[in-house]
């Protein structure tokens, strides 16, 4: 295996074409060593050493905007942190957020805190279904999924998705046996994840039409929301595409995941059922759950404040970082195939024609080829045979990366998985 060099820094590169110029640098490489950063601190535990180039946590290698930064350090010029109140413009901003973006007019009272979008998953759960009632994902997906519904006692239900054309769809006639009288949550993945699908407003149509038929609650993930990449369609609120899907969703969105800031903890809810948001905000109060630290807030402000230039730039960068990629897969190592994602900096990756099975491909990524990725098998069924790479990372990483895949391809004799 050719040793890998997570801690090399470089100083004042020359950005790629298209990185952003000078002012917004993505192809500086930062050593996170020393940070608790859990990409670094899990690897030993993951793959079996720490000599693995980490691509594996969807959490960025960039560094978080200077914007963000500063206006933390602003606030740290006053002695003392102390209980502090959202910000007067935290809710507009937001609220102005969603509709320059996503189109969606959202009101005022629709809108709260959330500490998290997972921990807003597993409060969903607890607040609006019961000990042994049915709750429907659509695997492979985000896998936390699958521990706010099993961790809680409730009983997961897969309706798994095709692939069709490269890119991954629903299952719609597989859906309609899924429904029982027991089936009371949907935990819908919009934009998804692993795949990087963005669901048009026509699939979402129709995925609400069969939702509305049973009456079940819907839970939209959509903290990719921001990162659709160019050339793609527009990013569709699930509550946006029926006058039903409103009144039954409740969606959680962020700022964390697009400005690269995610251990500031800050989310937002989104419901405009008055009843629906009442339980859901009374379970977060009477947890002591419905507030934020004094930087979850000056972060979300600050990005929503000076953030589009810089989310642009971010997102050429990481479209030319798949582009590099899928090319560099096609001409060299053809075995390992990518789904070519619509939204976010993930690259779901079909390595069956390296004919290993996925704890074996999983060890040879790690052990032979340096690489730390995610097992596909930890995002449910459909996920046999396939890794997913995270491609937020300096060009130079990447090269390296490849590089790696590609020698330690090239040392193994291939046998097909039939």
């Amino acid at each position: 295996m050719q040793k890998t060099d997570t801690n090399q820094k470089i100083t004042n590169p020359t950005p790629l074409s298209g990185a952003g110029g000078l002012r917004f640098n993505f192809d500086e490489v930062i050593d996170r060593k020393g940070t608790g950063a859990i990409k670094l601190e899990r690897c030993k535990t993951l793959f079996g050493t720490e000599d693995v180039l980490p691509l594996w946590v969807a959490d960025m290698d960039f560094r978080t905007p200077d914007f963000i930064l500063d206006a933390i350090r602003q606030r740290l010029e006053h002695p003392i942190l102390g209980y502090t109140m959202p910000p007067k413009n935290y809710y507009p901003l937001t609220i102005k957020w969603i509709k320059d973006h996503h189109n969606w007019d959202v009101k005022r009272d629709w809108v709260g805190f959330l500490p998290g979008i997972v921990p807003g998953l597993a409060f969903a759960v607890q607040c609006l279904t019961e000990t042994g009632d049915e709750i429907i994902v659509q695997t492979p997906v985000y896998y936390p999924f699958f521990h706010v519904v099993e961790n809680n006692n409730r009983v997961l239900v897969n309706n798994q998705l095709k692939e069709a054309d490269g890119k991954f769809v629903m299952d719609f006639d597989d859906l309609e046996k899924k429904f029982t009288s027991k089936t009371k949550l949907f935990i819908l993945c919009n934009p998804h994840n692993p795949g990087g699908r963005v669901w048009t407003k026509v699939e979402l149509e129709r995925f609400a039409a069969i939702c509305e038929k049973h009456n079940v609650t819907i839970v939209s993930d959509e903290v990719h929301a921001d990162m659709i990449l160019p050339g793609n369609t527009a990013h569709t609120p699930f509550s946006t595409v029926s006058d039903w899907a409103e009144q039954h969703t409740v969606t959680f969105m962020a700022p964390t995941k697009v400005f690269n800031m995610p251990g500031l903890i800050s989310s937002a809810y989104i419901i405009p059922n008055p009843e629906l948001r009442r339980i859901f905000a009374d379970y977060l109060e009477a947890s002591e759950m419905n507030a934020g630290n004094i930087f979850a807030y000056i972060g979300a402000v600050a990005a929503y404040e000076h953030g589009e230039e810089w989310r642009v730039k971010m997102l050429d960068y990481v479209q030319a970082n798949i582009k590099y990629v899928v090319d560099y897969l096609k001409m060299n190592i053809p075995q390992v195939k990518p789904m070519i994602p619509e939204a976010s900096f993930l690259i779901w990756l079909d390595c069956k024609e390296l004919g290993m099975e996925t704890d074996e491909l999983h060890q040879f990524f790690s052990l032979k080829a340096g690489l730390g990725l995610n097992k596909g098998t930890i995002f449910g069924a459909g996920g046999e045979y396939h890794l997913r790479l995270n491609v937020a990372c300096p060009r130079s990483i990447l090269e390296q990366a490849m590089t790696q895949l590609k020698v330690a391809v090239s040392n193994k004799k291939l046998t097909v998985v039939n």
